[in-house]
C-alpha cells in the first residue's frame, strides 16, 4: 500500500531466471528503466568466475559473464533461481543437476555451487549469495545512473514462489547490502505496469500470463480506482523458455549421437556452443518458421554441425509444455470465480510469450481476444516495482494493492493430516489462529513436549506437500488429575511480502509461546 513508509529512493528490481532488470519512479509514474554499463536495458543474471590467472580469478556478473561461457562452462553460474530457497534433494534440482554445466554439491542441505578460484582452491557458494552478486549489480546500475547511493529495493518473485523461495530471495537483497522493503509478486508487479496506464476510474479484470526463463505465473486481478486486488494466482516455478531450449537441446543430442555415434552431453564445452545455438534458434524462430542450428567444431573428431530447424519441429517437441500453461490459466480462473468471457485484458510478460504459439493459443481459449500490446514483456515487472516503490516512499500516489498467498498453508495432525490454516488466494497481509489441538497423552500427570510441523501445498497428505520448518512447544501439561485437556492453539502470520511466521501456545493454567 502506499503513503510514505519509507525514507529516500526505491528501486524496483526484477530478478529473472536469465535476464534481470532494474528501474526507478519518480512522480507523474514517470519511470525510467535503466541501461547497464553496456547500454542494455536488462542484463544477463549470469555469474563467472574466470580460470585462475596467476592465482587471481576474476569475477564477472552480466554480458562478459554469459558472453564468455563456451569457454568457461563449468565457472559460469546461470539458472540459480532454480535453486534458491530449494532443499538438494528436491526431484526438481535433482533433475535440473543433469544440465547444468557447473558443480552443485550439498552443504547442510542446501544445494550449493562450487567454483574453482585463486590456482585450484574450491569454494561453495549458496544460491543467496550466487543472487546477491546479480542484484548487486542491478545495485550499482541504478547508483551509477541516480550519481547516489541505493538502499532500498521492491524486488519481484514469481508468484508461486513458496515462503523458503520467497525468504532466500529476501536474504540475497540483503547480502547485497539492500533493504528490500518489499517482496512482490511478478505478475502483480506487472499489473500494476499495465494499470497505471490506464482510466483509473474504469473497473477491469485483466489476466496476467508470465512465461519467463524458467518460471511460470497466471494473475487474475480486479482493478479499480487505483485498487488492485488479485483474484487468484497459479503457477510452476519449473516451467519457461529454458525448459523449451533443454527440449531442442536433448533433440540435438540424440540426432548427433545416431549420426556420428559421439555424445555431446559429456563435453562441457560441447553442450555450451549447443545451449547457446538452441537458444538463438528459438529466438529467431518467433519471427521465422525456419532456420539452420549452426556449431562450428562442435566436438573433437567432427565435422562442422549444420541442420535446419523449423518452427513446426520446436512447437512440436513444446506442445505439452504450452498445453500445461493453458491448464494453469484455467484452473486459475476457477479459484478466481470468473468465467474467460469476463477477462477484459490479457496481459503478456516475460520474454517465452513471444512464441506465436503461445499467443495463437491464448487467443484461441479466449474466443479470439488478442493480449494487450501495451506493456514491454520484458521489462513490465521491473517497471511495476518501481511504481510500487514510489508509492511506498511517497513519490506517488494512488496506489493500493491486495496481493494473496499462492498456496495452502497448515500443520501436520494425526495420520499424516494436512490442517489447513491458512488457504490459497487469501489476501496477505493476514493473521489466522486455529485451537482446539490436542497432544497426545504421555505417562500420567508429566510434562510433554509438542512438535508442531508446519507445511505448504494443496495435498490432503503432508507426505505431499512441502515443509517449511518445525518448532517444538515444551511444557505442555499432559492432563489428568482433573486438569482437563490442555488445548493447543497454532497462529498462522503472514506479512506482506508472502513470508510465514508462526507461533503457539497452550491453555490450561498458563499460556506459553515459543516462535518459529
Amino acid at each position: 500500500m502506499g503513503g510514505g513508509e519509507i525514507s529516500g529512493e526505491v528501486i524496483g528490481i526484477d530478478l529473472g531466471t536469465t535476464f534481470s532488470c532494474v528501474a526507478v519512479a519518480r512522480k507523474g509514474y514517470a519511470v525510467k528503466i535503466i541501461t547497464n554499463d553496456q547500454g542494455n536495458r536488462t542484463t544477463p543474471s549470469y555469474v563467472a568466475f574466470s580460470p585462475p590467472a596467476a592465482g587471481y580469478t576474476e569475477r564477472l556478473i552480466g554480458e562478459s559473464a554469459k558472453n564468455q561461457a563456451v569457454r568457461n562452462p563449468r565457472r559460469t553460474i546461470l539458472d540459480v533461481k532454480r535453486l534458491i530457497g530449494k532443499k538438494f534433494d528436491d526431484p526438481e534440482v535433482q533433475n535440473d543437476l543433469k544440465y547444468l554445466p557447473y558443480p552443485v554439491v550439498n552443504r547442510d542441505g542446501k544445494p550449493c555451487v562450487e567454483v574453482e578460484v585463486n590456482g585450484g582452491q574450491l569454494k561453495t557458494f549458496t544460491p543467496e549469495e550466487m543472487s546477491a552478486m546479480v542484484l548487486l549489480k542491478m545495485k550499482e546500475t541504478a547508483e551509477s545512473y541516480l550519481g547516489k547511493e541505493v538502499i532500498n529495493a521492491v524486488v519481484t518473485v514469481p508468484a508461486y514462489f513458496n515462503d523458503s523461495q520467497r525468504q532466500a530471495t529476501k536474504d540475497a537483497g540483503i547480502i547485497a547490502g539492500l533493504n528490500v522493503v518489499r517482496i512482490i509478486n511478478e505478475p502483480t508487479a506487472a499489473a500494476l505496469a499495465y494499470g497505471v496506464k490506464q482510466d483509473p476510474n474504469t473497473k477491469r479484470n485483466i489476466l496476467v500470463y508470465d512465461l519467463g526463463g524458467g518460471t511460470f505465473d497466471v494473475s487474475v486481478l480486479e482493478i479499480n480506482n487505483g485498487i488492485f486486488q488479485v483474484r487468484a494466482t497459479g503457477g510452476d516455478t519449473h516451467l519457461g523458455g529454458r525448459d523449451f531450449d533443454q527440449n531442442v537441446i536433448e533433440y540435438f543430442v540424440d540426432l548427433i549421437r545416431k549420426r556420428s555415434m559421439k555424445d555431446v552431453s559429456e563435453d562441457p564445452k560441447a553442450m555450451a556452443k549447443l545451449r547457446r545455438e538452441c537458444e538463438r534458434a528459438k529466438k529467431v524462430l518467433s519471427t521465422q518458421t525456419q532456420t539452420t542450428v549452426e556449431i562450428d567444431s562442435l566436438i573433437q573428431g567432427m565435422d562442422d554441425f549444420s541442420e535446419p530447424f523449423t518452427r513446426a519441429m520446436f512447437e512440436d517437441l513444446n506442445m505439452h509444455l504450452f498445453k500445461r500453461t493453458l491448464d494453469v490459466v484455467k484452473s486459475t480462473l476457477v479459484d478466481a470465480k470468473l468465467d474467460m468471457d469476463e477477462i477484459d485484458e490479457i496481459v503478456l510478460i516475460g520474454g517465452s510469450t513471444r512464441i506465436p504459439r503461445v499467443r495463437e493459443m491464448l487467443k484461441k481459449a479466449f474466443d479470439g481476444k488478442e493480449p494487450s500490446k501495451g506493456i514491454n514483456p520484458d521489462e513490465a515487472v521491473a517497471y511495476g516495482a518501481a511504481v510500487y516503490g514510489a508509492s511506498l516512499n511517497g513519490d506517488q500516489a494512488g496506489v493500493i494493492l491486495f496481493d494473496v498467498n499462492p498456496l495452502s498453508l497448515g500443520i501436520r495432525i494425526l495420520n499424516n493430516l494436512m490442517h489447513v490454516v491458512v488457504p490459497r488466494n487469501t489476501v496477505i497481509p493476514t493473521k489466522k489462529s486455529r485451537a482446539g489441538f490436542v497432544p497426545a497423552k504421555p505417562v500420567h500427570g508429566q510434562r510433554t513436549s509438542v512438535s508442531i510441523q508446519i507445511f505448504q501445498g494443496e495435498r490432503a497428505l503432508t507426505n505431499d506437500c512441502l515443509l517449511l520448518g518445525s518448532f517444538t512447544l515444551t511444557g505442555v501439561p499432559s492432563g489428568g488429575r482433573g486438569e482437563g485437556e490442555p488445548s493447543i492453539e497454532v497462529t498462522f502470520e503472514v506479512d506482506a511480502d508472502g513470508i510465514l511466521s508462526v507461533t503457539a501456545k497452550y491453555e490450561v493454567w498458563s499460556n506459553r509461546r515459543r516462535e518459529l
